[in-house]
């Protein structure tokens, strides 16, 4: 993830995660070309894919709709390998900047209907900003002053 404190805070994506009994190749199979995904093997009969939208949405709103959509048109079988899914999740990543003081992002109701129609829970991850060396250098040293 891009970490600048002196940046503003921003949206960077919508991730999507899924996590099943069953085998998620076919449903990975289902989403190429659409999603830059992966599907990996957690444990016994725990699987997992993960990935985002190819192109990079300008807004969470858009990501969800487009996934949603992208979800929608699926295959029977990959269908219901997402559909018997023990977690289906999006989860939006924001990074957190000094500036501005507040920042407000907006789901339309039909992102959110789209994402509860599939039963999907809606994650927010918010990055905190990367803290310049030259000023973690300067709080340990005040440390170490105080300490001797």
């Amino acid at each position: 993830m891009p970490r600048q404190s002196d940046a503003e805070t921003q949206f960077i994506n919508v991730d999507f995660d899924i996590r099943s009994r069953s085998d998620l190749e076919p449903l990975l199979a289902g989403l190429q070309g659409q999603v830059c995904a992966s599907c990996d093997k957690l444990g016994p009969r725990t699987y997992r894919v993960h990935g985002d939208l190819s192109g990079a949405p300008e807004t969470a709103d858009a990501a969800i709709r487009s996934l949603t959509s992208i979800i929608n048109a699926l295959p029977p079988t990959p269908r219901k390998l997402w559909d018997k899914a023990t977690t289906r999740e999006f989860d939006i990543g924001v990074e957190a900047a000094m500036q501005p003081f507040c920042y407000e992002m907006v789901l339309s109701a039909e992102a959110v209907d789209a994402a509860a129609k599939l039963n999907a829970r809606i994650r927010f991850t918010v990055y905190a900003p990367e803290v310049p060396r030259k000023i973690v250098r300067k709080k340990r040293a005040a440390a170490r002053a105080k300490r001797d």
